[in-house]
Protein backbone atom coordinates (compact mmCIF):
# COMPACT_ATOMS: atom_id res chain seq x y z
CA UNK A 1 0.00 0.00 0.00
CA UNK A 2 1.54 3.40 -0.94
CA UNK A 3 -0.29 6.65 0.13
CA UNK A 4 0.74 9.52 -1.24
CA UNK A 5 0.77 13.41 -3.00
CA UNK A 6 2.98 13.55 -5.95
CA UNK A 7 2.18 13.16 -9.47
CA UNK A 8 4.05 10.63 -11.32
CA UNK A 9 7.13 11.19 -13.31
CA UNK A 10 7.65 9.65 -17.12
CA UNK A 11 9.12 5.65 -16.56
CA UNK A 12 12.22 5.14 -18.01
CA UNK A 13 14.50 2.12 -18.43
CA UNK A 14 18.05 2.13 -17.88
CA UNK A 15 21.01 0.85 -17.88
CA UNK A 16 24.21 1.09 -15.67
CA UNK A 17 27.66 -0.16 -14.26
CA UNK A 18 28.02 -0.46 -11.21
CA UNK A 19 30.86 1.80 -9.31
CA UNK A 20 30.84 1.17 -5.66
CA UNK A 21 29.21 -0.30 -2.64
CA UNK A 22 29.51 1.46 0.23
CA UNK A 23 29.44 -0.46 3.47
CA UNK A 24 27.43 1.12 6.55
CA UNK A 25 26.65 -1.96 8.64
CA UNK A 26 27.93 -5.42 8.20
CA UNK A 27 24.46 -5.84 6.03
CA UNK A 28 23.95 -2.58 4.98
CA UNK A 29 25.15 -0.62 1.90
CA UNK A 30 24.56 1.97 -0.93
CA UNK A 31 24.53 0.78 -4.24
CA UNK A 32 26.79 3.97 -6.15
CA UNK A 33 25.43 3.94 -10.09
CA UNK A 34 26.33 7.12 -11.95
CA UNK A 35 24.61 10.18 -11.80
CA UNK A 36 20.85 9.66 -12.69
CA UNK A 37 19.77 9.60 -16.74
CA UNK A 38 16.01 9.97 -15.69
CA UNK A 39 14.10 12.57 -13.72
CA UNK A 40 13.01 11.55 -10.57
CA UNK A 41 11.21 13.46 -7.34
CA UNK A 42 12.83 12.81 -4.44
CA UNK A 43 10.74 10.17 -2.08
CA UNK A 44 9.81 8.09 -5.45
CA UNK A 45 11.69 4.70 -6.15
CA UNK A 46 12.56 2.06 -8.58
CA UNK A 47 12.63 -1.48 -9.66
CA UNK A 48 16.31 -3.34 -9.47
CA UNK A 49 17.71 -5.40 -11.46
CA UNK A 50 20.89 -7.40 -12.00
CA UNK A 51 21.74 -7.89 -15.94
CA UNK A 52 21.38 -11.82 -16.84
CA UNK A 53 18.96 -12.28 -13.47
CA UNK A 54 15.65 -12.53 -14.14
CA UNK A 55 14.39 -11.40 -10.44
CA UNK A 56 14.08 -7.40 -9.75
CA UNK A 57 13.61 -5.55 -6.38
CA UNK A 58 11.84 -2.19 -5.58
CA UNK A 59 14.09 0.26 -3.85
CA UNK A 60 13.99 3.86 -2.44
CA UNK A 61 16.45 6.14 -4.59
CA UNK A 62 18.46 7.05 -1.23
CA UNK A 63 20.60 10.31 -3.47
CA UNK A 64 19.37 13.34 -4.01
CA UNK A 65 17.84 14.74 -7.45
CA UNK A 66 20.51 16.73 -8.99
CA UNK A 67 22.77 14.15 -7.13
CA UNK A 68 26.19 13.38 -8.77
CA UNK A 69 25.71 9.56 -8.39
CA UNK A 70 22.14 7.74 -8.36
CA UNK A 71 22.37 5.89 -4.96
CA UNK A 72 19.83 2.92 -3.43
CA UNK A 73 20.14 2.15 -0.08
CA UNK A 74 19.54 -1.75 0.48
CA UNK A 75 20.07 -3.81 3.14
CA UNK A 76 20.52 -7.57 2.87
CA UNK A 77 18.08 -10.58 3.44
CA UNK A 78 19.50 -13.10 5.79
CA UNK A 79 19.15 -16.37 3.31
CA UNK A 80 17.62 -13.98 0.74
CA UNK A 81 17.80 -14.40 -3.42
CA UNK A 82 18.15 -11.08 -4.36
CA UNK A 83 20.17 -8.58 -1.36
CA UNK A 84 23.00 -10.90 -1.15
CA UNK A 85 23.76 -11.02 -4.89
CA UNK A 86 23.55 -7.05 -5.15
CA UNK A 87 26.20 -7.22 -2.36
CA UNK A 88 28.57 -9.25 -3.94
CA UNK A 89 28.22 -7.17 -7.65
CA UNK A 90 31.94 -5.71 -8.51
CA UNK A 91 32.82 -2.54 -9.91
CA UNK A 92 31.85 -2.58 -13.52
CA UNK A 93 29.13 -5.12 -13.63
CA UNK A 94 25.86 -3.89 -15.14
CA UNK A 95 22.12 -3.27 -13.29
CA UNK A 96 18.58 -2.06 -14.92
CA UNK A 97 16.53 0.28 -14.00
CA UNK A 98 13.22 0.90 -14.62
CA UNK A 99 10.89 4.01 -13.19
CA UNK A 100 10.70 6.05 -11.72
CA UNK A 101 7.66 4.73 -9.87
CA UNK A 102 5.33 6.14 -6.53
CA UNK A 103 4.05 9.37 -5.96
CA UNK A 104 5.33 9.62 -2.19
CA UNK A 105 7.70 12.49 -1.71
CA UNK A 106 7.18 16.42 0.00
CA UNK A 107 4.26 18.16 0.22
CA UNK A 108 4.95 21.07 -1.94
CA UNK A 109 1.47 23.05 -1.12
CA UNK A 110 2.82 23.33 2.50
CA UNK A 111 6.90 23.52 1.80
CA UNK A 112 7.50 26.49 3.32
CA UNK A 113 4.14 26.96 5.57
CA UNK A 114 5.21 23.86 7.91
CA UNK A 115 8.04 22.11 9.29
CA UNK A 116 8.01 18.37 7.91
CA UNK A 117 8.62 15.31 10.43
CA UNK A 118 9.81 11.95 8.29
CA UNK A 119 9.22 9.28 10.64
CA UNK A 120 11.12 6.16 9.45
CA UNK A 121 12.47 2.22 10.92
CA UNK A 122 15.29 0.77 9.07
CA UNK A 123 15.92 1.36 5.55
CA UNK A 124 12.92 3.19 5.17
CA UNK A 125 15.19 6.51 5.79
CA UNK A 126 16.72 6.72 1.84
CA UNK A 127 13.61 8.50 0.60
CA UNK A 128 14.15 10.70 3.48
CA UNK A 129 17.47 11.05 2.89
CA UNK A 130 16.75 11.85 -0.68
CA UNK A 131 14.05 14.84 0.14
CA UNK A 132 16.59 16.37 3.04
CA UNK A 133 19.42 15.98 -0.22
CA UNK A 134 17.27 17.59 -2.53
CA UNK A 135 15.74 20.39 -0.37
CA UNK A 136 19.20 21.99 1.47
CA UNK A 137 16.93 24.96 3.00
CA UNK A 138 13.73 22.29 4.28
CA UNK A 139 12.37 22.94 8.15
CA UNK A 140 12.35 19.23 8.66
CA UNK A 141 13.27 16.72 11.72
CA UNK A 142 13.85 13.13 10.67
CA UNK A 143 12.87 10.13 14.12
CA UNK A 144 14.73 7.23 12.93
CA UNK A 145 13.68 3.91 14.42
CA UNK A 146 16.80 1.03 14.74
CA UNK A 147 17.66 -1.77 16.68
CA UNK A 148 21.29 -0.55 17.21
CA UNK A 149 22.53 3.21 17.10
CA UNK A 150 24.81 2.05 14.33
CA UNK A 151 22.26 0.98 11.98
CA UNK A 152 21.37 5.08 11.96
CA UNK A 153 22.57 5.27 8.23
CA UNK A 154 25.05 8.25 7.25
CA UNK A 155 23.24 10.34 10.29
CA UNK A 156 26.19 12.72 9.68
CA UNK A 157 24.35 13.88 6.58
CA UNK A 158 21.62 15.39 8.49
CA UNK A 159 21.56 18.65 10.72
CA UNK A 160 22.61 18.99 14.01
CA UNK A 161 19.48 18.58 16.17
CA UNK A 162 17.18 17.49 13.64
CA UNK A 163 17.73 13.41 13.50
CA UNK A 164 16.43 11.49 16.82
CA UNK A 165 17.97 8.41 16.66
CA UNK A 166 15.09 5.80 18.72
CA UNK A 167 17.34 3.03 19.32
CA UNK A 168 15.50 -0.46 20.80
CA UNK A 169 18.52 -2.62 22.26
CA UNK A 170 21.08 -0.15 22.91
CA UNK A 171 21.57 2.84 25.08
CA UNK A 172 23.94 4.94 22.42
CA UNK A 173 21.27 6.65 20.33
CA UNK A 174 19.11 9.81 21.70
CA UNK A 175 16.09 7.69 22.60
CA UNK A 176 15.60 4.70 24.32
CA UNK A 177 12.77 3.00 23.25
CA UNK A 178 11.13 2.02 20.36
CA UNK A 179 10.02 5.25 18.09
CA UNK A 180 6.28 4.84 18.48
CA UNK A 181 7.26 5.56 22.20
CA UNK A 182 9.37 8.68 21.63
CA UNK A 183 5.96 10.17 19.44
CA UNK A 184 3.79 9.51 22.15
CA UNK A 185 6.02 11.81 24.12
CA UNK A 186 6.95 14.93 21.67
CA UNK A 187 5.45 17.29 21.44
CA UNK A 188 4.28 18.63 17.48
CA UNK A 189 3.16 22.07 16.23
CA UNK A 190 -0.15 22.60 14.63
CA UNK A 191 1.77 23.47 11.47
CA UNK A 192 3.16 19.83 10.85
CA UNK A 193 3.12 18.02 7.91
CA UNK A 194 4.29 14.13 9.07
CA UNK A 195 5.94 11.66 6.36
CA UNK A 196 5.95 7.87 7.92
CA UNK A 197 8.00 5.24 5.84
CA UNK A 198 8.93 1.56 6.99
CA UNK A 199 6.99 -1.38 8.49
CA UNK A 200 3.42 -1.58 8.47
CA UNK A 201 3.64 -2.30 11.98
CA UNK A 202 5.42 1.02 13.06
CA UNK A 203 3.42 2.98 10.52
CA UNK A 204 0.04 1.78 11.96
CA UNK A 205 0.65 2.42 15.60
CA UNK A 206 2.47 5.39 14.65
CA UNK A 207 -1.13 6.84 12.44
CA UNK A 208 -3.07 5.99 15.95
CA UNK A 209 -0.48 7.98 17.82
CA UNK A 210 -0.66 11.18 15.71
CA UNK A 211 -4.25 10.86 15.58
CA UNK A 212 -4.66 11.05 19.34
CA UNK A 213 -2.29 14.20 19.05
CA UNK A 214 -4.90 15.71 16.38
CA UNK A 215 -3.45 15.18 13.31
CA UNK A 216 -5.87 13.96 10.86
CA UNK A 217 -4.65 11.80 7.33
CA UNK A 218 -4.51 15.40 5.67
CA UNK A 219 -1.32 15.98 7.79
CA UNK A 220 0.42 12.79 6.90
CA UNK A 221 1.84 11.01 3.80
CA UNK A 222 2.63 6.72 3.80
CA UNK A 223 4.40 4.80 2.32
CA UNK A 224 4.95 1.15 4.00
CA UNK A 225 7.38 -0.83 2.84
CA UNK A 226 6.26 -4.27 4.05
Amino acid sequence: MIIDMKPDVQINTNYYKVENLRSLTENTFVLTLPKSRFKFVAGQHISLSIMGDYQSREYSIYSAEDGDNLEILVKEVDGGYFSPKLKHLKKGEMVEIHGPFGKFGIDEKRLNSHKHVFIASGTGIAPFHSIVKSYPGLDYEVIHGVRFAEEAYEKEHYKKGQLTICASRDEKGDFKGRLTEYIKKAEFSENTAFYLCGNSDMIFDAMEILKEKGFDRENVTVEVYF
